[in-house]
């Protein structure tokens, strides 16, 4: 089963032209942990961290996460 929900997260980079380095250094977690969120490997993600990352993007949370009608 695939996941459910569908993260944007390489769009909104694209967007804010931000890389994950700097999007990871902004909002103090680590590089592994952001790329596990943006490959949509994540099975959790603390609000803490889904308001900071929106913050750092000035978005949010519907535009980082949404959900993925064709996993259904």
């Amino acid at each position: 089963m695939s996941a459910m929900i569908k993260v944007n997260l390489d769009l909104l980079l694209v967007q804010r032209k931000m890389t994950l380095t700097e999007l990871a250094d902004e909002v103090g977690i680590t590089l592994a942990n952001l790329s596990i969120l943006k490959r949509g490997k994540a099975r959790a993600i603390r609000f803490s961290t889904l308001a900071a990352i929106c913050k750092a993007l000035n978005c949010e949370p519907g535009d980082l996460l949404e959900l993925d009608k064709e996993a259904e």
